[in-house]
């Protein structure tokens, strides 16, 4: 908002997302911390508050609402956390192409994705989903670690592991949703 006018002004070209959502630029991120800021971005400049406003502004109010839904969505999935913190610091995401995973970790996936290509079964979607659930569990704790010990590049490495498994429980969801 102009400090004299408050008229509200355009959002900055490319914002540094922590920033805006008022959080350290960390790996860990206080969730509640994160929810509250975002309420409370979105409550000052939601574009239902904007409809008596002049036109400019009104395009702002959404251009900054999509901007906290971003930087909130980004902030609260570790995932997509550690790739921006990767991103900040000039450090390239890995690519499907990099085989740096090792062969263990790959027959894993491929035993998942088989266990997933096998038709419908309650109990086995279920056991599915907590192995999912644990190794992402266990991968954000490892790449908090590599973060917290500034290693940039096993970071990097235990990301694509994650993606890896946000991609199967993609699978599982499009699998558990009835047909």
């Amino acid at each position: 908002f102009c400090p004299g006018c408050r008229a509200l002004q355009p959002p900055a070209p490319r914002p540094d997302l922590f920033r805006l959502m008022d959080c350290d630029r960390s790996f860990r991120v206080d969730a509640q911390r994160l929810q509250r800021r975002f309420r409370s971005l979105q409550r000052a400049v939601h574009p239902d508050r904007f409809g008596q406003r002049p036109l400019k502004e009104q395009y702002y109010s959404e251009q900054h609402s999509s901007l906290i839904n971003k930087a909130y969505q980004t902030l609260l999935n570790p995932l997509s956390r550690g790739l921006y913190l990767l991103e900040l610091n000039g450090v390239e995401p890995a690519q499907e192409t990099d085989s740096d995973a090792d062969s263990a970790f790959l027959m894993e996936i491929m035993e998942i994705n088989e266990k997933l290509a096998e038709p419908k079964n309650d109990d086995s979607l279920e056991e599915i989903e907590t192995l999912i659930k644990v190794k992402q569990e266990e991968l954000t704790k490892e790449v908090t670690a590599a973060f917290e010990r500034d290693d940039l590049q096993e970071a990097k490495k235990l990301l694509a592991k994650m993606k890896y498994f946000a991609n199967l429980e993609d699978k599982l969801k499009k699998k558990k949703i009835p047909s």
